[in-house]
C-alpha cells in the first residue's frame, strides 16, 4: 500500500488541515521519489511561510494606522487591536492560512518519516532524512500549540486543551485533540530522537543543523521552565554557532543602502522560515511597531536606526510615535519566524537570570548590545534582584526578536507567572481628534491570547473543540 503513495520530488501533498482528511495529488509528469537521497532532498523547503495575521495585533509591539481601525466593520485585526472580547471571533475565522500551512508542512514531514525506510539507498541517509523531518515536525507542532492553546503552565498543562498531534502519514486521519502537556511531550520526543543523527553542517541552509536543533530544544525547555536543561541546550547550540552580526560596524559602513546583506550573508540565521515568504519585508509597511516599542529603542539602537522609518506621511500617522520596517529583503534579511543565534544568547541570559546569576545574565546581554548599541551606555548595570534582571532580558528580547511570533508567545508564557504577567494597555487614537480617545486593556488571562481553531476545521472534525469558552455557530 505504501508504494501507492510514493511522492513526487516536490511533495505536493495538499492538506487543508491535518485535522481534516488529507488529499493526495500527484501532477502528471511529476518525479516519483524512490531513493533515500531523494527523500532527504525533500526536507529542503525554501519559502516556508507562517502568516501571523490571526494574532499579530494582540502583541504590545505592533500597531495599526488609525484609518484602518476607526469606522471599520469589525474584523479580526480590529478585534485584536482593541482587545474586544465581546465580538464573535469564531465566525470571523472561517479559515487560517497559518493553520493550513503548518499542518501541510507536518504532512510533508510525516510522509518522509513514514516512507523513507522503504526506499532504496543507504541506511544512514534514511536515518538522517527521518531526523531532519522530525525536528521540523516538532517545530511546527510548537508553533501551533503556542498559537491555539494556553501558554505552558506546569500546574495546568496536563488538563489544558492543546492541538491535534499528527504523528503519521494517514489519508483518513481525524485525531482527537491532545492536551498541552501531551503536545510538548511529543515535541520533546521528536527532538530527542532526531538529535543523534543531525549534522553540524547539513547539505544546504534549508536543512536543520545541530545549532538550530539545540536552539529549538532550549526554547522548548525554556517555555516549560526547565531552566537547567534550557541552559545546557543553549550552550550546546552556541558551541556550533555563536556568531552575532555586527550592526555597529554595519552602521559605520553605511547600512543596507550601501552594503546589502541578503539571507545567505546573515551569519546569525539558524533556520530560514518566514511570516509570508522570503520577500515579506517588501510589504513591511504592514508591520508598524507600537509607540511603546519605539520608545524602548531610544535614539542609539542600530536595530531601529538602520531599518525603520518613523517619518513617512503615507504609511504612518504623524505624531503617533510609531514606525515601520522600511528595508526590503534584498538589502537586509532579518529573521522573524525562524531562529537565530541572538535568540539563543537571550535564552541563555534568561536562564542565568532565573538562576539568580545576575552578573552572568547581564554579561550575555552586553555581549549582544555591543553589536547593537551605537553610542552612549552600551553596557547595562547589574541589578540586585531577579525581577529587575528578567525585565532587562525581556526588554532586550522585544528589541531583538522583532515581528513574527516571538513577542506574542513571550506574553503568553510570561503571563502564566504572576511576577512577569503584564496587563497590556493601549491608548487609541493618538492623532485623530474626531473620535473619543479610549484606553483598551488586555488582561494576562484574556481568552484573546488563545486563537480559535478555524471554523472550517471545527466543522469537519467533531473531535476538535475550542480551547476557550467561546461558542461555535453550528
Amino acid at each position: 500500500m505504501k508504494q501507492i503513495y510514493k511522492i513526487m520530488a516536490s511533495l505536493l501533498i495538499l492538506s487543508t488541515a491535518a485535522c481534516e482528511d488529507y488529499t493526495d495529488v500527484t501532477p502528471k509528469g511529476s518525479l516519483v521519489i524512490e531513493t533515500a537521497d531523494q527523500f532527504l532532498e525533500t526536507v529542503s523547503l525554501p519559502n516556508r511561510g507562517y502568516p501571523i495575521n490571526n494574532f499579530q495585533y494582540l502583541s504590545d509591539d505592533q500597531w495599526m494606522k488609525e484609518g484602518d481601525v476607526i469606522g471599520k466593520t469589525p474584523n479580526i485585526n480590529t478585534i485584536n487591536f482593541t482587545f474586544d472580547e465581546t465580538t464573535d471571533r469564531v465566525s470571523l475565522l472561517n479559515t487560517s492560512s497559518f493553520y493550513n500551512q503548518a499542518y501541510t508542512y507536518i504532512n510533508r514531514w510525516n510522509t518522509i518519516i513514514s516512507l523513507v525506510d522503504d526506499s532504496k539507498g543507504d541506511a544512514n541517509t534514511k536515518q538522517l532524512a527521518k531526523a531532519e523531518a522530525k525536528i521540523y515536525r516538532a517545530y511546527d507542532h510548537f508553533l501551533l500549540v503556542n498559537t491555539y492553546a494556553k501558554g505552558y503552565d506546569p500546574q495546568t498543562a496536563a488538563t489544558d486543551g492543546g492541538i491535534c498531534i499528527m504523528d503519521k502519514f494517514d489519508l483518513e486521519a481525524q485525531p482527537a485533540k491532545s492536551t498541552v502537556a501531551q503536545v510538548y511531550a511529543f515535541i520533546q520526543k521528536d527532538i530527542d530522537e532526531a538529535l543523534p543523527y543531525l549534522q553540524e553542517k547539513p547539505m544546504d541552509v534549508y536543512h536543520p543543523s545541530l545549532a538550530f536543533a539545540y536552539a529549538f530544544k532550549a526554547k522548548v525547555h525554556l517555555f516549560k521552565r526547565e531552566i537547567a536543561s534550557a541552559k545546557e541546550a543553549a550552550e550546546k547550540s552556541l558551541s556550533y554557532n555563536n556568531k552575532i552580526f555586527d550592526m555597529v560596524a554595519y552602521n559605520t559602513q553605511g547600512g543596507p543602502n550601501v552594503v546589502a546583506v541578503p539571507a545567505a550573508n546573515n551569519i546569525e540565521v539558524l533556520s530560514y522560515m518566514y511570516m509570508t515568504g522570503y520577500n515579506e519585508m517588501n510589504f513591511a509597511y504592514q508591520y508598524i511597531i507600537s509607540p511603546e516599542l519605539r520608545t524602548l529603542f531610544g535614539t542609539n539602537d542600530a536595530r531601529f536606526n538602520l531599518f525603520f522609518n518613523n517619518t513617512s506621511t503615507t504609511n504612518l500617522d504623524q505624531g503617533s510615535n510609531t514606525a515601520y520596517w522600511a528595508t526590503v529583503y534584498t538589502k537586509f534579511f532579518y529573521p522573524t519566524v525562524g531562529m537565530k543565534t541572538t535568540e539563543v544568547y537571550l535564552m541563555l541570559a534568561e536562564c542565568y537570570a532565573r538562576e539568580d546569576k545576575f552578573t552572568e545574565a547581564v554579561n550575555v546581554l552586553n555581549t549582544l548590545r555591543a553589536k547593537r548599541i551605537l553610542s552612549g551606555a552600551v553596557n547595562l548595570a547589574v541589578p540586585t534582584t531577579r525581577k529587575e534582571t528578567m525585565d532587562l532580558v525581556i526588554t532586550e528580547r522585544r528589541k531583538e526578536l522583532l515581528l513574527g511570533f516571538n513577542r506574542f508567545f513571550d506574553l503568553k508564557r510570561l503571563n502564566t507567572e504572576t511576577e512577569y504577567a503584564k496587563t497590556v494597555t493601549r491608548v487609541f487614537p493618538i492623532v485623530n481628534k474626531t473620535v473619543p480617545q479610549k484606553t483598551y486593556t488586555l488582561q494576562p488571562n484574556s481568552r484573546l491570547y488563545i486563537i480559535p481553531f478555524p471554523l472550517s476545521v471545527l466543522q469537519k472534525n467533531p473531535k476538535l473543540t475550542l480551547n476557550t469558552n467561546e461558542t461555535v455557530p453550528f
